[in-house]
């Protein structure tokens, strides 16, 4: 599914996503895992069958009624693997059912980018009109945060919440995002508690002297956020590299590895980001004030993609084509398919 305002994925990883193949990872048997084919870039599977019971799930969700046009629940597939269960695994796939809880909810509009609060009691997504959406984890008391104005792309919304404290007085519960106009990407922020803000270009500052490099103040893409700071990480289009930002420095930020789709552990401590090897899309994990990257999955034939953390930290998910597969967050294992279900991968902190 594809909305005028809302296009997915970066376009430096489409070409790389095009070459996605098969890969084996264990699951009782070997399972086969990679990027599907038929999803869209950006936004994941126009349309993926639902559990039997996602009916009883949509009629508890008042925003189920909030549809302009009414569709009913797709039909149940039987040998679907739904492997989201007392997890806290959400997948989210540009359409308006979102997977959950062994089951699908209906949010009653298109659902992309879902990403959960801290506490699991808020998710953030950009709408089927572009809008910057918050809402209760059934899909009702939908918050239009932000309303797109047309002519942009808008997508990825991150949670950056932190108490205040000495060095910043007043305690955030923001959005960043990143927005699309005229092929240009900025990172962008807005307050994430009340209706109609206008977004801001995010405080990307650099520190004079010599041999500082400037960060770039556009091309930045795919934010992500975690521990008590409001840390935060995101990725380049242009140089291809991934950057910490941390309001605690006077550069705001540094140049952390190169790759792509960074995520940021729960502390702010570690970083995950995609790295293409001989040809195919690994996991790296980095300590954010460190210089050397683990490869994740070493020996991969195939790609993956979107990873996040879990809300432990000890979980990585991410998207593959058979579906969403998790691995530890150390390396010790290979990945296992958890879900046939394709989409973006998302964990709600507290399930």
């Amino acid at each position: 599914m594809r909305v005028s305002v809302v296009n997915r994925f970066a376009k430096s990883t489409t070409a790389a996503r095009a070459r996605r193949l098969a890969l084996a990872v264990p699951l009782a048997a070997v399972v086969a895992v990679g990027l599907s084919a038929c999803a869209d870039p950006k936004h994941g599977s126009a349309a993926q069958p639902a559990p039997a019971d996602t009916a009883t799930a949509s009629a508890a969700s008042p925003a189920a009624t909030a549809s302009a046009t009414p569709t009913a629940a797709p039909s149940a597939s039987p040998t679907l693997l739904n492997g989201t269960a007392d997890n806290g695994l959400t997948i989210s796939n540009g359409t308006r059912f979102v997977v959950m809880n062994g089951t699908t909810v209906d949010f009653g509009t298109p659902v992309h980018d879902l990403a959960w609060s801290p506490d699991g009691k808020k998710a953030a997504f950009v709408d089927g009109s572009g809008n910057l959406v918050v809402a209760a984890p059934d899909g009702s008391g939908q918050l239009t945060v932000a309303k797109n104005p047309g002519g942009q792309t808008w997508s990825h919304p991150a949670w950056q919440v932190a108490a205040a404290d000495q060095n910043t007085p007043e305690a955030r519960n923001n959005l960043f995002f990143t927005a699309e106009q005229s092929n240009v990407l900025r990172l962008m922020g807005v307050p994430a508690t009340a209706a109609g803000g206008t977004p801001k270009p995010l405080s990307l500052g650099t520190e004079s002297g010599d041999n500082v490099t400037p960060l770039p103040q556009t091309g930045n893409q795919w934010p992500n956020t975690g521990g008590k700071v409001g840390r935060g990480v995101y990725a380049n289009r242009n140089t291809g590299e991934v950057y910490v930002r941390d309001e605690y420095l006077r550069q705001t930020g540094y140049s952390l590895a190169k790759g792509s789709e960074p995520t940021l552990s729960p502390d702010g401590n570690d970083v995950v980001f995609v790295r293409s090897v001989d040809g195919h899309s690994h996991l790296f994990a980095q300590h954010a004030n460190e210089k050397t990257a683990k490869d994740l999955t070493p020996g991969a034939t195939a790609d993956y993609s979107e990873p996040v953390y879990s809300a432990d930290g000890k979980t990585i998910a991410a998207r593959t084509e058979q579906g969403v597969v998790t691995l530890p967050a150390n390396g010790s294992a290979a990945p296992t398919l958890v879900s046939g279900y394709t989409g973006l991968p998302a964990f709600r902190p507290g399930k």
